[in-house]
């Protein structure tokens, strides 16, 4: 009778140890498995990311206006210019020869009008005499001395000559016009012989030169870009593409910081000049252009550079935030505690626009309806009062939970 007394002992002993043992690693692994994160107060700023391209405030494309050959190149890259200054010549022989055609063509005109003129002079003066003989022949007629014949004779010479007097003078009226045809014509001969120089519109400097002596311009279609003279490299632009989610967020006068490859370590400052409201639309996703303007005084930014730019929406100070981590955590339907204190109502979504996260309270994790506020990227703004300044928030697992093998300890 004693053995199985003794056996039954020992084997309640060993129940009581795997218990034991049990509940203690169950404990001991509830705050183990989870990463946490704290309550905290501190200051908050939203920023939008973007990427852009530098650009020049203003700059100018120079092109020639006549097609011609280039003799002379005057400007290269990074040249200084000034509003007005040579910076390239084409080939002037041919529109010297037009300017002189014209010359020649003016002047041809001119000689033929002085020769219409002396016809019209001619023929009023021949009109004049026509005029005076019929007067005559009427009155030699009415006193009888001549037949009415030779009256209607001078009469039709006197219409004849009186045509004659209107040919002229239409002539004449004609040539002058030619006249002033052919002026213009000499005037954009002078034109088109200037325009073999071309010229700075604006004081810059030359960031682009597209030509080389000796290459033909063609202007039959459009203006061939020649150069792009940046007007003033000391104040710059980046134009920005905004997603179409964060442009609403966007308003003109934001500050905005940004660098670019060149100076990893050097962050740049500027301010939101322009929300363009033509959307860009690349693979389906649609951007907005969000122009941001910068001061460059020791000119180390250059254009075509690619700035990684940051524009602040909003900036709070001394608030109460939670990592984002936090509100990004959903805990395992199989690891959620059965005594888990509910939150506020949400009709049962998660996902339904109120933001959730689990507090650690007494070492369970306790599911907790928030309202936030702004974000930086990395905590958010806690706008609602169920949490407070040093609660632990759950933010990730860092293991499983220790499960039980189903066999308690080896007694034998």
């Amino acid at each position: 009778m004693k053995k199985p007394v003794i056996g039954a002992l020992v084997l309640a002993a060993g129940i009581a140890a795997y218990v034991v043992l049990t509940d203690s690693q169950v404990g001991a692994g509830e705050t183990a498995m989870y990463k946490l994160g704290k309550v905290e107060r501190g200051d908050l700023t939203a920023v939008v990311a973007a990427t852009g391209t530098l650009n020049p405030v203003v700059s100018v494309q120079v092109g020639s206006q006549v097609s011609g050959q280039l003799r002379d190149v005057l400007a290269d890259f990074n040249s200084p210019v000034t509003a007005n200054q040579v910076i390239a010549r084409l080939d002037p022989q041919t529109f010297q020869q037009k300017l002189r055609q014209a010359e020649a063509d003016l002047e041809a005109t001119q000689a033929a009008v002085a020769v219409q003129r002396a016809e019209v002079a001619r023929a009023r003066a021949q009109l004049a005499d026509a005029e005076r003989t019929l007067a005559r022949k009427k009155l030699l007629v009415e006193k009888q001395f001549i037949s009415v014949a030779e009256q209607e004779t001078a009469q039709s010479n006197y219409d004849a000559v009186f045509a004659a007097f209107q040919v002229s003078e239409a002539q004449a009226r004609s040539s002058a016009a030619v006249v002033k045809q052919r002026e213009a014509q000499l005037a954009q001969a002078r034109i088109d012989l200037g325009r073999t120089e071309i010229r700075s519109p604006v004081d810059g400097i030359v960031v682009k030169r597209s030509i080389e002596p000796g290459q033909t311009v063609a202007a039959s279609l459009q203006s061939p870009e020649l150069f792009i003279i940046a007007r003033n490299l000391t104040d710059m632009r980046v134009e920005t593409a905004v997603d179409e989610a964060d442009v609403g967020r966007i308003v003109p006068g934001q500050k905005a910081t940004f660098t670019v490859d060149a100076f990893p370590g050097r962050r740049f400052e500027g301010e939101v000049q322009q929300v363009r409201k033509a959307a860009t639309i690349v693979s389906n996703v649609v951007s907005y252009t969000v122009v941001i303007t910068t001061s460059n005084p020791d000119l180390i930014l250059l254009p075509g550079m690619t700035a990684n730019v940051r524009i602040i929406t909003a900036r709070k100070e001394g608030v109460l935030k939670v990592p984002n981590a936090a509100l990004r955590f959903k805990l395992l339907d199989a690891a959620k505690p059965a005594t888990a204190v509910p939150p506020a109502p949400t009709s049962g979504k998660r996902a339904g626009g109120i933001p959730r996260v689990w507090r650690l309270t007494e070492g369970k994790p306790v599911e907790v309806a928030i309202k936030t506020g702004i974000s930086d990227g990395s905590a958010t703004e806690l706008l609602s009062d169920e949490l407070k300044e040093g609660d632990e928030l759950i933010t990730g697992q860092s293991g499983e939970k220790p499960k039980a093998t189903g066999f308690g300890p080896r007694l034998f």
